[in-house]
């Protein structure tokens, strides 16, 4: 009898599980918290949408040389700055047979908008849901107080992303090869510090190189 009562609630018991380990109260609540992928770490399997609001999988884009770039939001001034500053080495990036993959919680009529505005040619996708910030372990939430100052300052998060999570990445680059395989990342929990596009081009190049 016991074993029948186990046999009928063990897969209640591994969906519970599941749906825990999935849910959103493990995303850290400081960024300080964050635990990314490292050099040596595959770039994971998920799906985001592209400006269209088309899927596109991660991974499968991973089978050239990608450079993942995780911003905030074009609402956010520093990242329009680093998005501007990587576009001036886009031609060279791409000459490396690298391409560039942006990834934010907007949106995609909100990607259009920031393309548009910052004249960029590379690729912007959305991760709403921020399940591409979770796997590559840049996510975060915001605190009450934040969240606040940011509706005052006129950033609705919740209208940018069309979900009330209230979390956002961690500004994030990383370099993938044609494996899938990371072999550059940089990350800040300081959202007003940013890698200078020098130093990513150069490990661009190296990566470049060792291929």
């Amino acid at each position: 009898m016991m074993l029948r009562y186990f046999i009928v609630l063990f897969p209640l018991i591994v969906f519970i599980f599941t749906s825990c380990s999935d849910s959103n109260f493990q995303v850290p609540q400081n960024a300080n918290q964050i635990q990314p992928l490292l050099v040596g770490d595959s770039i994971p399997d998920i799906t985001v949408s592209d400006i269209h609001g088309d899927k596109v999988n991660l991974a499968a884009e991973s089978t050239r040389p990608t450079l993942f770039v995780f911003y905030r939001g074009g609402w956010c001034p520093f990242c329009s700055a680093e998005l501007a500053e990587i576009a001036k080495i886009e031609e060279e990036i791409y000459r490396l047979g690298i391409q560039i993959v942006a990834i934010s919680p907007d949106r995609p009529e909100f990607l259009r908008q920031t393309s548009n505005e910052l004249g960029i040619d590379y690729t912007l996708l959305s991760d709403s849901p921020m399940d591409a910030a979770k796997s590559f372990g840049v996510a975060f939430r915001l605190d009450t107080e934040t969240i606040e100052q940011y509706r005052q300052n006129g950033w609705d998060l919740e209208e940018r992303t069309g979900y009330d999570h209230y979390l956002l990445p961690v500004p994030a680059v990383f370099l993938a090869n044609e494996m899938g395989k990371i072999e550059f990342q940089y990350v800040t929990p300081d959202y007003k510090t940013r890698l200078d596009h020098t130093v990513l081009l150069a490990a661009a190049r190296a990566m470049a190189d060792s291929s």
